[in-house]
């Protein structure tokens, strides 16, 4: 897992150009909460990008016509007031835990609560091709939520040495260690 150090460039793929990020317009239920999504990995963001592209065709926010998206490319640099920051470095049992409170209501309350409190949340991406076995997970097809065997068949389901890497800002204070450098339309 990269670790958010000063001067790390960061990416964000999406169906627009983002240079002045707005947690408000961030969807809430992703897998680290409401917040703004980037990764260490250009090729991730670009791959977002296009994906993005075609939700945004398929809901009505762009044209049809409408061909390439965005990566947006941020340096991060560790200043001023220190965050607070919650890193998973594996895709274990608590970032399985994470993700699933963030992303189904009433799962895991203890741990949505504890999240909380953090300015940065990072770790593993779980993206669209990991999606069916999350959801597999959430509906209990592989055990009681939150169970050993459970969470044990779902992590090897995902094979989490594939999964690259990402990092939820979900605050302003988070926000404010983000310069933007520019944008790439893919």
């Amino acid at each position: 897992m990269q670790q958010l150090v000063d001067g790390l460039r960061l990416y964000h793929g999406s169906y627009t150009l983002v240079e002045c990020p707005d947690i408000a317009k961030c969807a809430k239920f992703k897998d680290f909460g409401q917040g703004f999504y980037l990764t260490s990995s250009l090729e991730q963001a670009r791959s977002f990008a296009s994906l993005s592209l075609r939700k945004a065709k398929a809901n009505g926010l762009v044209e049809s016509g409408y061909k390439r998206g965005w990566v947006s490319s941020y340096l991060y640099h560790d200043q001023g007031e220190p965050l607070s920051i919650l890193a998973f470095d594996e895709a274990d049992e608590p970032w399985l835990h994470c993700v699933v409170a963030h992303r189904k209501e009433g799962a895991f309350p203890e741990v949505l609560a504890e999240c909380t409190a953090f300015d940065v949340i990072a770790g593993k991406i779980a993206n669209d091709a990991t999606n069916a076995t999350i959801t597999t997970y959430m509906a209990g097809a592989f055990g009681p939520l939150g169970s050993s065997q459970a969470d044990e068949i779902c992590i090897s389901l995902l094979l989490p040495e594939r999964l690259t890497d990402q990092f939820c800002f979900r605050s302003e204070k988070a926000l404010a260690h983000l310069a933007y450098e520019g944008g790439e339309r893919v």
